[in-house]
């Protein structure tokens, strides 16, 4: 089964997983968050009820919420027009202000104090200060504060964006070791079509693997003020579901959603984790770093990392793409451009173009020097 669309199967196991989870992420968007009017205050203290409602019993909660440039938006005054980056950084500016300032009055009256945290990508592609980052949460956990996460839109470069929020909840959900990750959005869940157009679409309550199937239902249809969509949202439970955990979309605007969900009422869509999950070190190396080149293997050297779980070596390499230093990640790919696999390299780019296709003797022969007899150690590979 890789999907499911009747109400009653899956439930039980949705049930018994949910029962065990101690630690949440729940990512809410900027469709969600805002009206014509600006943030949508009705919709913000219902979510905060939810979230103490979590608290209160006894889970440890993030809140990864959108929202900064379409408040900004509305209070300046800005339109509907497309806004140039400088413009959405300063839109965020001073619509980051406004939506934390609104979380603080609606959590102070549940007597819940939050704790704003934003990031950028590279935050999380440097090992230490993705573990900093990691300490400084449970922190707060310690002190009973609910984090707040946010991507710094307002410094974020093009190379250090996440592309959406639904990407930096699932990146926080691994950083974090939580148990499910909770998408809120403006639709009931994923549908088997486009329900807008096809009578005859379904919702699907379980999906047991996101596959091409699944993530083809999800199409590329975006809302008017997010960045994602629902592909990018299958795609994070596609993430998360590779650390063994689960993941939930549903309707934000619906209320109480999150007492339905653990109470064990068949709402929203319901993915399941893989049996077989990813070392917390290997899932880092394949979905948060970024590649900054390619390696382009034969077939020989494709089977031995997919089907031996060898290292890689350089005989197997048949061509060098970008330009990387000594630790950098890249990505492993076929003859057909196919992914296969993603690791850090023990040489640079200009070192592996002088030695690809060469047997690993022959390495200090041509570069006078042997740091390794693999290009990157299986230890540091990771398939995809």
């Amino acid at each position: 089964m890789t999907f499911q669309v009747s109400k009653e199967k899956g439930l039980e196991g949705r049930v018994s997983l949910l029962s065990t989870v101690k630690r949440v992420v729940v990512k809410v968007g900027s469709a969600m968050l805002t009206s014509n009017d600006g943030l949508d205050i009705p919709v913000m203290q219902s979510l905060a009820e939810d979230i103490c409602f979590l608290m209160q019993s006894g889970k440890e909660v993030i809140l990864v919420s959108s929202g900064a440039v379409a408040a900004g938006r509305r209070s300046l005054n800005l339109g509907n027009r497309i806004l140039s980056m400088k413009e959405k950084q300063a839109a965020a500016a001073f619509g980051q202000s406004s939506l934390m300032r609104v979380y603080e009055e609606i959590f102070a009256k549940k007597n819940q104090k939050v704790a704003q945290v934003l990031l950028t990508h590279d935050d999380l592609s440097n090992r230490d200060r993705y573990l900093n980052i990691r300490n400084t949460l449970f922190t707060m956990f310690d002190w009973g504060l609910l984090p707040i996460i946010n991507e710094n839109d307002t410094v974020s470069v093009k190379e250090l964006r996440f592309g959406d929020n639904d990407t930096l909840a699932a990146m926080s959900t691994n950083l974090i070791e939580a148990d499910i990750f909770i998408c809120l959005t403006d639709v009931d869940g994923l549908y088997t079509g486009n329900p807008l157009k096809n009578a005859s679409a379904s919702l699907v309550y379980t999906v047991a693997q996101v596959n091409e199937e699944v993530e083809a239902m999800a199409g590329h249809v975006c809302g008017a003020l997010g960045t994602g969509g629902m592909r990018s949202k299958i795609l994070a439970a596609k993430m998360v579901s590779a650390r063994g955990c689960s993941s939930f979309i549903g309707c934000g605007r619906q209320p109480n959603i999150l007492q339905q969900l653990f109470n064990g009422e068949p709402v929203g869509t319901f993915f399941l984790p893989q049996k077989e999950k990813l070392h917390s070190r290997k899932h880092w190396i394949a979905y948060t770093l970024r590649p900054k080149g390619y390696l382009v293997l034969d077939d020989g050297a494709c089977r031995a990392v997919l089907a031996g779980g060898r290292s890689l070596l350089p005989s197997g390499i048949l061509e060098t793409r970008g330009e990387f230093s000594i630790g950098d990640p890249v990505h492993c790919i076929d003859q057909n451009e196919e992914p296969v696999a993603a690791g850090l390299v023990n040489y640079s780019s200009e070192d592996i173009m002088k030695i690809q296709g060469q047997h690993s003797s022959n390495i200090e022969k041509v570069l006078g020097y042997v740091d390794s007899e693999e290009i990157i150690h299986r230890d540091n590979l990771v398939l995809l």
